[in-house]
């Protein structure tokens, strides 16, 4: 069934299981604000600070710093040191990051066909 195990109640009803620790702590972290963003960004490769900066304007300089060291800290952006004046720092998705590539590539398509749609059909 979907590789879902049900389980049998007292009753003789079964339901699916609550809902997985590890999905629910993905999808908070994946799900942080602006977190997605900053993913979907770095999906088209390395970026320097101030490219993410750019590519995210909303995003204050205070709060991606704050994500990238989370992500950074998970596994899933890796932070790379440039030398030669001046030192600059490039950040890229580390396997575990570039292994969501296909997950967010399907929530950016489904967002534009229905998120899209909603928008207009709200302003008829």
């Amino acid at each position: 069934m979907n590789g879902v195990e049900y389980s049998a109640q007292a009753n003789g009803e079964t339901r699916s299981p609550g809902c997985c620790p590890l999905y629910h702590e993905a999808v908070e972290l994946v799900g942080r604000r602006w977190t997605g963003a900053i993913l979907r960004v770095l999906m088209d490769g390395p970026l320097r600070f101030s490219e993410i900066a750019q590519a995210v304007p909303e995003l204050s300089d205070r709060l991606l710093s704050e994500r990238m060291k989370q992500l950074e800290a998970r596994g899933i952006v890796s932070r790379r040191v440039l030398s030669g004046p001046p030192v600059r720092v490039e950040y890229s998705l580390s396997r575990m990051g570039r292994e969501l590539h296909p997950a967010l590539s399907e929530l950016e398509r489904w967002a534009t066909r229905w998120l899209g749609r909603h928008r207009v059909e709200a302003r008829v």
